[in-house]
């Protein structure tokens, strides 16, 4: 029985000829990341076992996000023990103010992970790198923990679901409506624990930033992880950029796949996840219906904060205003980006229209700071998550889209698409 792409990453960083859906595996690591959330508690249960070695200071990546500029005591205490961590260790992939980003558009950014990797993190949306053909997931610090410790990690060997996409992309259909789309209909643990499997002639109209966004959004059905196969695409993005030597793999024609999902891009309408699950999603056209009134926008995060997004909320955003009584607020995910947004003229642009435009910072996303939202204000919001008081009070609301359909929201007070506006 052939291997899925997923399958034959860890075949190959456990050291054997072939794995099967279930089996349990001891893996090689190429990369470990953490945060300011996480990474401090893995240190501690490193203290706790009174070790204080790791395996390789170029493997490992900590990156201060969540809640910097430090918010708070206890934000600034975190960051404080995760810095001198790193510079004890030497730690070459540490990112702090002025040099951070959000650490999953941060990463394949600067090349320090890349096809054929096997990486974990102590985040949960650490499954975005499976955009560039690498199997990448999420664990727990104690998980984060012994990877710095020894650079191994083990797994059991995800099934998979195979997803074709297929079709053309139209006018402002981007990855978050694609990932939206298929979260809608197989539900939040429609592939636990499996690996989705992205094919099909379509995916060639996917960018490299909606495939980062497809694949971050793959835990928000349950997945193990989310990949791509390595195209003339990817291998734009990677050229030049990535750090070390690149592996491609390819999934065998007799693979196994659980199941098989299609993806037509040219039926898609811009898709919004209602509260207070990512599966309750409603095209534009359901939502217009609605009129929901909302009191704020943030367009940004590890899902939609790259220059692609930047360049879409500013096409929709000049020459307009946002709406009276709503808050928008655009935050670029790296300082690159942020950079690039200067350049191009985009902060001038939401500046313009009456944003806010904040330092690269998870933020927002899981209530932190830079816009919690208080008891019943809606938000439109182009991150990954709209739980009960995800984003601030428990009575408030969060309703997920892309940048298109965010910065139309801005300058409707409503939930609408941009062919509204």
């Amino acid at each position: 029985m052939g291997m899925t792409m997923t399958q034959k990453i860890l075949a190959d960083h456990a050291g054997l000829q072939s794995v099967t859906a279930g089996q349990l595996i001891n893996a090689r690591l190429d990369m470990v990341l953490g945060n300011d959330v996480t990474s401090p508690v893995a240190i501690n249960v490193m203290a706790k076992y009174g070790k204080d070695k790791i395996f390789d200071k170029n493997r490992i990546s900590l990156v201060m996000d969540h809640f910097t500029p430090n918010k708070d005591i206890q934000s600034a205490q975190n960051c404080k023990q995760v810095r001198e961590f790193a510079s004890r260790h030497g730690i070459r992939h540490y990112y702090d103010v002025g040099k951070m980003g959000i650490e999953h558009a941060l990463l394949p950014e600067q090349g320090i992970v890349t096809c054929g990797d096997c990486i974990i993190g102590a985040d949960s949306h650490t499954c975005t790198y499976g955009a560039l053909g690498a199997f990448s997931t999420g664990v727990g610090s104690t998980d984060m923990a012994a990877g710095m410790m020894t650079g191994m990690a083990w797994f059991k060997v995800p099934s998979a679901i195979k997803v074709v996409i297929t079709g053309k992309k139209p006018q402002y259909i981007c990855g978050k409506d694609v990932v939206l789309e298929l979260i809608g209909r197989i539900g939040v643990d429609g592939a636990l624990y499996k690996s989705l499997e992205f094919t099909g002639e379509g995916v060639s109209e996917l960018s490299m930033d909606d495939r980062l966004t497809i694949s971050n959004m793959a835990i928000e059905c349950g997945a193990k992880n989310g990949i791509f196969p390595v195209d003339d695409i990817t291998l734009a993005y990677v050229n030049g950029r990535s750090e070390r030597e690149y592996k491609i793999y390819e999934a065998d024609e007799d693979a196994e796949y659980e199941s098989t999902v299609t993806i037509d891009l040219s039926s898609l309408r811009p898709t919004v996840a209602f509260p207070h699950l990512p599966e309750n999603t409603k095209t534009i056209d359901e939502a217009e219906k609605e009129h929901i009134k909302i009191d704020q926008v943030v367009i940004g995060s590890c899902t939609n904060g790259r220059m692609e997004d930047m360049r879409t909320a500013a096409q929709i955003l000049k020459g307009r205003k946002v709406a009276n009584g709503v808050r928008a607020i655009i935050i670029p995910a790296t300082q690159q980006i942020y950079l690039d947004c200067i350049k191009e003229g985009l902060t001038e642009i939401f500046i313009e229209a009456g944003a806010v435009v904040s330092t690269p910072t998870c933020g927002p996303c899981l209530g932190g700071h830079m816009g919690i939202l208080a008891k019943r204000e809606r938000a439109v919001s182009t991150s990954n998550r709209n739980f009960v008081g995800r984003m601030g009070h428990t009575e408030s609301e969060i309703y997920l889209a892309s940048p298109a359909v965010a910065a139309a929201s801005a300058v409707a007070g409503y939930v609408c698409g941009p062919e509204s506006v």
